[in-house]
């Protein structure tokens, strides 16, 4: 078990305290001097320059789905040599009218190296395992689709 601290700090240094009058740029920092400005997304009068929450949470599912490939790449020997994904993050209402982010689109391209190279079945079956072992995707409602890029 781990736990992983986050500090959120916004202040109003507006009059203007209206929907579209408040600024939403905020601070986030995690422990050990990690931090990074962030905002709403622009269509929530966001500024487009910070990360938004929506961008977090795809990076975030990215991310955990690649460290958990990697892991079980690992231990069933092949050997990854790259590993990219440009995930997109759909937010729309979900089946109770709220917004949500409902689906989540991973799509992973991976290079191996060395003569252990996975077969189309085995790369889908690591991902399945990725998918499985992921924290981030065990902790949310999205339903997360993989698309590997061949």
């Amino acid at each position: 078990m781990s736990e992983h601290k986050v500090k959120i700090t916004w202040v109003n240094e507006r009059e203007d305290f209206s929907y579209k009058g408040y600024d939403r740029t905020h601070k986030v920092e995690f422990e050990h001097g990690k931090s990074f400005i962030g905002s709403a997304a622009p269509e929530y009068m966001g500024d487009i320059q910070f990360i938004n929450p929506e961008e977090e949470l795809a990076s975030a599912l990215s991310s955990c789905h690649m460290m958990t490939f990697l892991f079980v790449a690992s231990r069933k020997k092949f050997i990854v040599e790259s590993y990219e994904d440009e995930a997109v993050a759909l937010l729309e209402k979900n089946d109770n009218g709220k917004m949500a982010v409902t689906k989540m689109y991973l799509n992973p391209k991976i290079k191996f190296k060395g003569e252990n190279k996975p077969s189309l079945e085995q790369l889908n079956d690591l991902h399945e395992k990725a998918h499985e072992g992921c924290f981030i995707a065990n902790s949310v409602l999205t339903e997360i689709i993989i698309n590997p890029i061949f």
